[in-house]
């Protein structure tokens, strides 16, 4: 059989069978470190006994250190999306949405910051503060600052002002002990609209600063 036909099989035996019942958050992660791991298994397994019993030997070995990694993954943002929740639980500014083992933490520009302006406002500062203390609870993730606003103004105008609100968050994050190493800013002004900028209520929830947390995978 080809060699690289067998390790590109065995790698989707792995995954399909991991998607033919549903499954978790925490069991997603597991399957698919199962189905990456069983591939670079195999792949050392052939290069190491250059034959077909090293190379299962090789899968099977890849899938459990695989399935723990993902497993481990899924588990540490399972975690930190649930103490985000509590941390925002009834607060109209912001909101924790979930997307596969990335969290995306969207604060209202207007609870942050005066029209105009990129100083954080004293209730900004203490939402900022609550979601830092999660952060540095969870030192594994990345996360990517987004400063987004509406379409009134020039373009070059709302880009310049969503930089400087990204980078004024992220300079309050570091402020209470968020590692500037795990932080990037980005200013994306009003390119990416979740609601029409023809009305009020649209243009403000497109005013947001929007914070991806990403883990930090091995």
């Amino acid at each position: 059989m080809n060699r690289r036909l067998l390790i590109l099989g065995i790698a989707m035996a792995f995954m399909v069978s991991a998607c033919a019942t549903p499954m978790t958050r925490q069991e997603k992660g597991a399957a698919t470190g199962v189905g990456l791991g069983a591939a670079t298994g195999a792949l050392l397994g052939q290069a190491i006994g250059r034959n077909t019993g090293s190379t299962l030997l090789g899968a099977a070995a890849g899938a459990v250190v695989g399935g723990i990694a993902g497993s481990m993954i899924g588990n540490y943002m399972d975690k930190q999306e649930q103490d985000l929740q509590l941390a925002v639980a009834g607060r109209e500014g912001t909101t924790v949405q979930r997307y596969q083992n990335d969290l995306a933490i969207t604060m209202k520009s207007d609870v942050l910051f005066d029209t105009g302006s990129s100083s954080i406002k004293p209730g900004g500062s203490d939402e900022i503060a609550r979601i830092a203390e999660i952060l540095n609870r969870y030192p594994e993730t990345r996360v990517t600052i987004e400063g987004h606003t509406d379409s009134k103004g020039s373009e070059s105008y709302n880009m310049r002002l969503s930089e400087e609100r990204a980078k004024a968050v992220a300079d309050s994050l570091m402020a209470r002990g968020v590692d500037a190493r795990r932080l990037t800013t980005v200013g994306l002004g009003p390119s990416r609209p979740i609601a029409s900028n023809n009305t009020e209520a649209g243009r403000q929830l497109n005013r947001r600063v929007t914070l991806m947390v990403t883990p930090i995978e091995a």
